[in-house]
């Protein structure tokens, strides 16, 4: 297991406060903000761990509101609204210097057999193992900052390789559709709470940038304000998470300085684990005026 996959399964192993009240910690990395996955993350472990083990999140619903500051512990305070016969609800606010940073809402259910039907995984994608991975395409990418280059340079608990390559070498418009591959860089813990965290910590990985494809640009061009605003997933099926995940993109609609993303993550045997969707912040920064 890389060091990077350690770290992660040790900041969503949250520390408990009080009765509805944990802290969690960010990875000691140099960057100006709180990866969202993490935060979305960490608010599911907290609503979890309040919730009896027979109910098993099946959607969430999250609004961003300040960055993270990952210098210092987010504070997950849990509120207990409804445990029904077959429902259960929970709102999660996280909290950073007296101030509410994100709010989560989810939803838990026993599970139970019903009707089954499923979109079939896109049968004409190339295998991952004959892609190159995204570290690699950003090393050959020109106008990359190079803060950006050092973040991406990094180790993480992710190997990712992206199938749709032209937005990094090129500033032509393309279709704002994306396909890329995704497995986390040493084993996921058998436990089903664990993978539903680390599913929600890595299905806010890409959204944003396929949102500005229609437009020739990328989240990290210095004129752009790019930050995730809301977060929603649903959990349809549970999986191990012990291979590569395919995470399909699309972004119908970009208007009003925000850009809409869709997506879903299949297994690599075609089956359909969760659905996405996520609407952020893309500005134009108005240049300083002589």
């Amino acid at each position: 297991m890389s060091a990077a996959m350690q770290e992660l399964l040790a900041i969503l192993d949250l520390e408990e406060l009080e009765h509805n009240l944990y802290r969690g910690r960010s990875p000691k990395v140099n960057w100006q903000r709180v990866f969202g996955g993490q935060t979305i993350a960490q608010a599911l472990v907290a609503a979890q761990r309040t919730v009896e083990p027979d109910r098993r999140v099946h959607s969430l619903h999250g609004y961003f509101m300040l960055p993270g500051d990952t210098t210092v512990p987010i504070v997950y305070q849990v509120d207990r609204i409804r445990d029904g016969g077959s429902f259960t609800t929970r709102r999660v606010v996280a909290v950073q210097h007296g101030q509410a940073i994100f709010s989560l809402e989810a939803s838990f259910q026993v599970e139970e057999k019903g009707l089954e039907h499923q979109f079939a995984m896109p049968d004409d994608v190339p295998p991952p193992d004959s892609l190159k991975s995204q570290r690699e395409l950003l090393e050959q990418a020109e106008n990359v900052p190079e803060n950006i280059r050092r973040f991406w340079a990094r180790e993480r608990p992710l190997d990712m390789r992206p199938v749709n390559v032209d937005h990094y070498t090129s500033r032509e418009k393309l279709p704002p559709r994306q396909n890329i591959w995704l497995r986390t860089t040493g084993p996921v813990p058998a436990d089903r709470t664990m993978q539903a965290a680390v599913l929600a910590y890595l299905s806010d990985m890409t959204l944003l940038d396929t949102s500005t494809f229609a437009h020739g640009r990328a989240v990290f061009d210095r004129d752009l304000q790019v930050a995730s605003l809301d977060h929603a997933m649903w959990f349809h099926r549970p999986h191990l998470l012990d291979g590569w995940l395919l995470y399909t993109q699309d972004s119908p609609s970009s208007s009003g300085a925000r850009g809409f993303t869709r997506g879903a993550i299949y297994a690599e045997d075609g089956t359909l684990i969760a659905s996405v969707a996520q609407e952020g912040l893309i500005r134009l920064r108005t240049p300083p005026s002589n």
